[in-house]
């Protein structure tokens, strides 16, 4: 049986409170007074306290922009080519120290596989080669990419690593997601992009997954294509960067088929909603949370650690569910852990894994 050993994670230097980053979108996106004031009134709603960012302009005047220029249209806009460079000097360090944290004193010519995750950042030669030469690993190591499938990437990541260690039963798998979303930010005041600012931040979390370490037993994974929102959540490429989109129906989506959904996963794996203890769902925002609640008919605080995360650190992407996991292993749990994450398609993808 393969287990979750550990996990690890790291967020980059640059910390803002949501408030401060409230003034850099309100004057990028050049509101009037009244959407000004709207605005305001979301970003103290959202649930969300911080944000952190590999850039330090969130948070800092005008005169202070390394990434952006400092103009008011910002003008000549980051392209694509100086995002990804960004990613390139900025993943790999913030990725080693969460494989640190997730590690510990595990010695790393043990891991026998390594999985990278990102939908933020891509390269070949990429993050994979650079962490091997950084962590000397074994020259055979496995290596394999899950890029772009956004915010369910580390359950299919889990579920490839629960594969190679039934395949091979001393196989130690490395998983590393680094999301580095606000790369991303784009300055059209569309809906979409107004939701993304408000929602994303950056970080990285590891997991090392084993045949032979004691940890979380993982038992089961399920995987659900909604046809109805296909193309309610959406991640596209363009020559300013990834564009992203959010319907606003997505949480009603939610709140209509989830509980379904999950009932379905639940049956696969012949497991009863009350013999879970723990349930681990990724915070893709407040109003997502909030559905899940109500389509699972939650009573109070069965979403505790959910929550907990998108107040420190806001959306991360493919990285969040192992910040909900990590909180949940800390907790010293006994019992069934149910984790779930919805993504682009509109796809949902779960897991569960038992504590002893």
């Amino acid at each position: 049986m393969s287990k979750i050993v550990s996990i690890g994670t790291a967020v980059p230097a640059y910390r803002h409170k949501q408030m401060d980053i409230l003034p850099f979108m309100q004057n990028v996106f050049a509101f009037n007074e009244v959407d000004r004031r709207k605005m305001s009134f979301q970003y103290r709603q959202c649930g969300i306290e911080a944000r952190y960012s590999v850039l330090p302009d969130f948070g800092s005047p005008i005169d202070k922009w390394h990434f952006f220029p400092q103009s008011e249209n910002l003008e000549p806009f980051p392209t694509l080519e100086d995002r990804m460079q960004k990613f390139q000097q900025t993943a790999a360090p913030l990725a080693l120290k969460a494989i640190r944290n997730c590690l510990g004193k595990f010695p790393s010519e043990k891991v026998t596989h390594l999985i990278t995750v990102s939908c933020t950042g891509m390269s070949a030669p990429g993050l994979d080669l650079e962490l091997m030469d950084l962590l000397q690993l074994r020259p055979d190591l496995c290596r394999v990419a899950v890029n772009f499938m956004g915010c369910y990437a580390v359950i299919q990541a889990l579920r490839i690593a629960d594969a190679f260690c039934k395949a091979d039963p001393n196989a130690n798998v490395l998983i590393i997601s680094v999301e580095l979303c606000t790369l991303h930010f784009q300055k059209d005041p569309t809906t979409d992009n107004i939701t993304s600012s408000l929602l994303f931040g950056d970080g990285a979390a590891a997991a090392l997954v084993s045949g032979t370490e004691n940890g979380l037993t993982i038992e089961n994974f399920c995987s659900a294509v909604d046809e109805k929102g296909r193309k309610d959540m959406v991640w596209e490429l363009s020559s300013s960067g990834f564009l992203m989109t959010l319907s606003g129906y997505i949480p009603d989506l939610i709140e209509q088929d989830f509980g379904k959904f999950t009932h379905a996963a639940l049956e696969n794996a012949n497991v009863s909603k009350e013999e879970i203890t723990h349930w681990c769902m990724h915070p893709g925002g407040k109003r997502i949370l909030e559905a899940i609640h109500k389509s699972l008919g939650f009573n109070d605080g069965e979403l505790a650690h959910s929550y907990e995360v998108l107040k420190e650190y806001g959306n991360l992407s493919s990285a969040t569910i192992l910040f909900v996991l990590k909180r949940i292993m800390d907790s010293k749990p006994k019992g069934k852990i149910f984790g779930a994450a919805c993504g682009p398609g509109f796809t949902m993808e779960t897991f569960i894994v038992t504590s002893e």
